[in-house]
C-alpha cells in the first residue's frame, strides 16, 4: 500500500521479479478494494501469492508515533513485519513511510543481540559496479561500538549480495591519514585493523570522493553524513540530467543527437543516482526488511524484491550473527588476556 503509487506499481513489480525468481512465493498485506483488481491482472502472481486483507494502511506522511499508535497488530505495515517475526515470511519488503517503517520493525522485531542501533544500507553505483553505504539515515551519531558493528553488518551484506568472500570495508573519513577524524572514528579503525576479522578486509579510512569510485566494497559512516552523503548524490544526478538536457537542445541539430541518444542518457542518470537503485535494507534487526524508493516504478520495486530474494537465499541473518559471534568472542578473550597480566 505504500509509496507515491500503492499496488499499481508494487503487485507489477513482484510479477517482474516472480518471472526471473519462479521459486518465490509472496504473502501479500493490503486493503483488498484497491489491491485485488490489480491482483487478478497477474494470474501467474495470484497464483503464487496469499492476500491478507488489512483494516488500516500507513500513509505516507504519518509520524513514526503516529503510525504506531494507528496500526499497530492491525496496518499492513505492522502484518508484513509480523509475517517476518513469525517465520511466516523470510523478508518483508515496503514501499512506505521509511520512519514509520523502521519504527515499527524495531518494535515488532527488535535488534539482534549485541545490536544497540539498527543501520539501512544503500546499494551505491560507482565506477567499478556497486557498493555498499551504510548507515544512510537510521541513527544519527554513532560511537565506536556502533561503527564496528555497521562494519560487520556491511560485511555480511556483501557477502550475501555480491557473494564476495572478503569484502573490502573502508570507514568514511575527512582524510585517510589516521590521525585525522573524529575520535570515534579513528577508534572504531584501530580496533577493525587489529581484529583481522574473518567476514571482512579493513581497508582503512576512505573520503567522500571514494563513494563514487568504488574504492571498497562496504563504506561505513554514521547516518546524519550517510544520508547527507546520499542526498547529494540525489541532488548531483538530477544536476547533471538538467545540464545535459539543457545542452543537447539549444540547436536543431543538438536536439536530434538527444533524441537519437535520451535512452542512453536516461541510462546514465540513474546509474548515477543511489536513489535509483532501489533496495535499502535494515540491518541489526531480527528479521530483515528491504525499504523500496516511496517514487519507483514497477521495474524499481522489483529491483528491491530482487535484493530481498538475495538476502534470503544467501543467509544474511546467519551471516551477521555469526560475524558478531565471533568479535564478541575475541573480545572476550582479549579482556580475560589483560586481566590475567594485571593479575
Amino acid at each position: 500500500m505504500g509509496g507515491d503509487f500503492g499496488p499499481e506499481v508494487a503487485i507489477p513489480g513482484l510479477a517482474l521479479s516472480l518471472d526471473r525468481h519462479p521459486e518465490l512465493r509472496f504473502q501479500l498485506f493490503g486493503i483488498e478494494d484497491a489491491c485485488r483488481p490489480v491482483l487478478d491482472k497477474y494470474p501467474k502472481l495470484k497464483d503464487a501469492s496469499v492476500f491478507h486483507h488489512c483494516e488500516v494502511a500507513v500513509r505516507m506522511d504519518d509520524k513514526p508515533s503516529k503510525a504506531l499508535r494507528r496500526g499497530r497488530w492491525r496496518s499492513s505495515m505492522w502484518r508484513s513485519i509480523d509475517a517476518v517475526k513469525n517465520g511466516d515470511a523470510d523478508v518483508c519488503v515496503s514501499a512506505g513511510n521509511t520512519g514509520a517503517l523502521m519504527a515499527m520493525a524495531r518494535f515488532c522485531l527488535r535488534t539482534m543481540a549485541n545490536i544497540e542501533r539498527p543501520a539501512i544500507a544503500a546499494i551505491w553505483p560507482t565506477v567499478r559496479g556497486e557498493s555498499i553505504v551504510l548507515d544512510v539515515g537510521a541513527t544519527v551519531g554513532a560511537d565506536t561500538q556502533q561503527l564496528i558493528d555497521f562494519s560487520m553488518m556491511g560485511a555480511a551484506m556483501a557477502r550475501a549480495l555480491f557473494e564476495i568472500e572478503k569484502p573490502t570495508v573502508g570507514l568514511l573519513n575527512i582524510g585517510v591519514e589516521e590521525i585525522k577524524g573524529q575520535e570515534e572514528v579513528k577508534e572504531a579503525g584501530r580496533i577493525l585493523k587489529m581484529s583481522s576479522l574473518p567476514g571482512m578486509n579493513y581497508f582503512g579510512f576512505v573520503e567522500g570522493d571514494d563513494l563514487g569510485r568504488g574504492t571498497v566494497d562496504v563504506v561505513v559512516t554514521e547516518g546524519f553524513s550517510g544520508n547527507i552523503a546520499l542526498k547529494a548524490a540525489e541532488g548531483t544526478a538530477r544536476q547533471i540530467g538538467e545540464y545535459l538536457r539543457a545542452a543537447m537542445t539549444r540547436t536543431w541539430l543538438a536536439r536530434l543527437g538527444y533524441i537519437l541518444a535520451k535512452s542512453a542518457f536516461d541510462r546514465l542518470r540513474e546509474k548515477m543516482d543511489p536513489g535509483k537503485v532501489n533496495g535499502g535494507v535494515f540491518l541489526g534487526l531480527n528479521g530483515v526488511i528491504i525499504k523500496s524508493h516511496g517514487g519507483t516504478d514497477a521495474d524499481g520495486f522489483a529491483a528491491a524484491v530482487d535484493v530481498a530474494h538475495d538476502m534470503a537465499r544467501n543467509d544474511l541473518m546467519s551471516k551477521i550473527e555469526n560475524d558478531l559471534k565471533i568479535y564478541h568472542a575475541r573480545v572476550s578473550d582479549t579482556e580475560m588476556q589483560a586481566q590475567e597480566q594485571q593479575g
